[in-house]
């Protein structure tokens, strides 16, 4: 499930609890923008044992655009066969959905912030959503957070 978030600084987020494991979830936070072209927000990963943050991912206006791959795999409530995938242009965030049976979808979410510098790092998570309710709630609270204008 999803759940719009409100900070200590009145700034919008937005977390993802795997419906199997709430401890298990995934953190859209510290949105921000320089200009028109793009926006920069934080992902955070949590798990038993992990805790993980990747400060600046970017979405660019020109790339595929989270919120669209996330409202597909809504509108396919009924299953697909096989992994889709997403990813930033810099490829520091990824997203890989698989259906299950019994109707619900596992969001693998992947973090490598520098992912071709050496030495770096990279994490995962995956949460589980029902395909309909779940998913469309999603979509709709990532788009409204990547959309959100601040004063």
């Amino acid at each position: 499930m999803t759940t719009p978030d409100v900070g200590t600084d009145d700034e919008a987020g937005v977390t993802i609890r795997c419906q199997d494991n709430a401890s298990v979830r995934v953190t859209f936070c510290d949105r921000f923008s320089f200009d028109a072209d793009s926006v920069h927000y934080a992902v955070e990963l949590q798990a038993p044992g992990l805790t993980a943050r990747v400060n600046e991912v970017v979405a660019w206006i020109w790339d595929s655009d989270l919120t669209a791959f996330l409202e597909e795999l809504a509108a396919d409530y009924r299953g697909w066969d096989g992994e889709r995938s997403w990813q930033t242009n810099d490829h520091d965030l990824t997203v890989s959905a698989v259906f299950r049976s019994g109707g619900h979808v596992g969001l693998t979410w992947a973090v490598r912030p520098w992912p071709r510098a050496a030495g770096g790092w990279g994490a995962s998570v995956t949460t589980w959503l029902e395909a309909g309710e779940q998913m469309t709630s999603l979509a709709a609270d990532v788009r409204a957070f990547l959309a959100k204008e601040y004063q």
